[in-house]
């Protein structure tokens, strides 16, 4: 259903995630409920630490002034570039990624890039 069409106190459905996700995929399990006045999102930040790149995403619902936005952000110690693009139908910020064990693998190169380590 376009957003255009939608009637008055229908609203849409986004597929959400916790920045960062280091794949699409992670945020496929977690569709909510928008307010009537928010839009689906979908962002993509890129970041570098030495020479390692890391892409992390971000899905939800927002307010479509944040639509077409680019910036900068800090996540982990790391100051990456992003892009937001909105859709306006049921869970059409959703997109296939990289299977579980290339986010496993990209996880623990970032746990190692960040020295971080287990407490």
């Amino acid at each position: 259903m376009v957003r255009s069409q939608l009637s008055p106190g229908v609203t849409l459905k986004c597929y959400t995630c916790i920045f960062p996700a280091l794949t699409t995929s992670d945020c496929l399990k977690f569709p909510r409920m928008c307010l009537a006045t928010e839009t689906c999102l979908r962002s993509k930040a890129v970041g570098k630490k030495g020479r390692l790149k890391f892409t992390l995403y971000e899905k939800g619902c927002v307010l479509t002034t944040l639509c077409g936005v680019c910036g900068t952000k800090m996540a982990m110690g790391i100051v990456f570039t992003y892009n937001n693009s909105c859709c306006d139908t049921d869970l059409c910020n959703g997109a296939t990624g990289p299977k579980a064990p290339l986010a496993l693998t990209i996880g623990t190169g970032l746990v190692s890039a960040l020295g971080l380590t287990r407490l």
